[in-house]
């Protein structure tokens, strides 16, 4: 079997036992399950980060490689060019790009490093698997030094329509780097559909099957694969929390009052001012739902030395202040607002509690959220889910309230209509959704990607 070596902006290694969350412990077990290592940043920035080789650690059956950041780096292509320019580009919001020259400069030649770190660690039989837009060029990179392996790539987020990619510094050079790798991945048909047709006008590239690419003698396969999460383990998570103190807490707390909930993190394309302002209109249009309905949302900070970061937590903190203020009274506060993380089993069960999940991205490129939502619920007595149109996720869950995330109005009757809706309707709504997470797991997703990437070369 053939090695898997993943590459990622950020590696997380465990550390005293402790295995990470989320997606990274789907790739943590394809890399245990086939034997392989985890190249990328170890999340740390000295000066002399540039002639420190890489530190080599073994957990969990997996061999983990990392290298670190100069400060100048992490703030030039991390902080800069990454979160500041690509991260927006990819979500279709040109409003928060911010764009300086030495940013993508820092950006290419970090990738370069990237690239030079990683050769000599790689055996001639290795499939290599590169995530996300920290790492645009690297496969082109690994092909100029003579790379001749299988490489994957898999874009998290959106890919967007091509209009917009004019915008981008080289967008082009981006999507002719990109061409190098043998497989695409992307999140949904609609980002595959923007990249093949922004490489056919902007890189040159032919289509020659309707899921093939052709580029300088070269043919990359390109597809969706939607990520997945494990919803029988989710939903057994949710279950076994609904007696934790935390719920127990929660539950005196709302002293009968119906649970929103909603958590994020702290980024512009979460839509959560908005999402605030839906929320406010709700108990403007509908006072009958004033003292009988709470909103918590759970929105953990992060990036935050990133401008349009600092900026929207701001934003929020006047909009919660002033909600608050005008519609609370002496013994009801409308929205609890946490800009700390909580444990998963502790959010989980609040997901079970939740008589509505409230989920609404200005843009997403799946949204795990949504689909651990309906994962959490009692079968019996399940809640709503009211989620954006413009989540990757909709396209699956589409028995959801789905909903406009820019329009006010629009969620707020959709807030309206779940909160009074029949248990008959929540029921038929939540088994058509949950029907379309049967049989997918996390770990299914990688598996699957990999299976078509050694079909492709084959």
């Amino acid at each position: 079997m053939k090695r898997l070596v993943i590459v990622s902006n950020r590696v997380p290694v465990p550390k005293e036992g402790l295995r990470p969350g989320g997606l990274a412990v789907v790739l943590h077990d394809l890399l245990a399950l086939q034997g392989g290592m985890w190249f990328g940043w170890n999340g740390t920035t000295s000066a002399d980060a540039e002639t420190t080789p890489p530190q080599i650690q073994h957990a969990g059956g997996v061999e983990y490689a990392t290298i670190g950041l100069t400060p100048a780096e992490h703030k030039h292509y991390y902080t800069g060019f990454s979160n500041s320019t690509l991260w927006p580009l990819m979500h279709s919001l040109p409003e928060f790009i911010h764009f300086e020259r030495r940013e993508l400069s820092t950006y290419w030649a970090v990738n370069e490093r990237f690239c030079d770190n990683l050769l000599p660690l790689l055996r001639e039989d290795d499939t290599i698997w590169i995530h996300d837009y920290h790492l645009l060029p690297l496969a082109a990179q690994l092909r100029r030094k003579g790379v001749n392996m299988p490489i994957g790539f898999f874009l998290h987020t959106p890919f967007p329509a091509p209009d917009m990619l004019a915008i981008a510094p080289d967008g082009g050079t981006f999507l002719r780097d990109l061409l190098c790798a043998d497989l695409l991945g992307f999140q949904t048909s609609d980002d595959t559909a923007n990249f093949i047709f922004a490489a056919q006008r902007t890189a040159g590239a032919k289509l020659v099957a309707p899921d093939t690419l052709s580029f300088e003698g070269h043919k990359v396969r390109v597809g969706a694969f939607a990520v997945e999460i494990d919803p029988d383990a989710f939903a057994r998570t949710a279950a076994d929390a609904v007696e934790a103190p935390e719920l127990k807490q929660l539950r005196s707390s709302l002293a009968g009052r119906k649970l929103i909930f909603g958590v994020d993190r702290m980024d512009p394309t979460k839509g959560l001012c908005d999402r605030l302002a839906g929320y406010d209109r709700l108990l403007e249009s509908y006072p009958i739902w004033q003292r009988n309905v709470t909103f918590l949302q759970i929105a953990a900070e992060s990036r935050v030395d990133v401008a349009a970061y600092k900026a929207l937590r701001n934003e929020l903190e006047s909009m919660i202040g002033r909600l608050n203020a005008r519609r609370g009274q002496a013994d009801w506060t409308p929205l609890r607002f946490l800009t700390r993380g909580s444990p998963r089993r502790v959010v989980a069960g609040y997901m079970r509690q939740a008589q509505i999940g409230y989920i609404t991205p200005l843009r997403d490129g799946m949204n795990l959220v949504a689909k651990e939502y309906i994962a959490a619920q009692d079968p019996d007595d399940p809640g709503v889910l009211i989620l954006s149109r413009m989540a990757g996720a909709a396209r699956q869950l589409d028995a959801a309230l789905l909903v406009n995330p820019l329009d006010h109005d629009d969620l707020a009757d959709a807030l309206n209509r779940a909160l009074g809706m029949p248990k008959a309707e929540r029921r038929d709504r939540w088994q058509t959704c949950r029907a379309h997470l049967d049989g997918c797991t996390a770990l299914g997703w990688g598996q699957a990607f990999l299976r078509t990437l050694e079909a492709t070369v084959a």
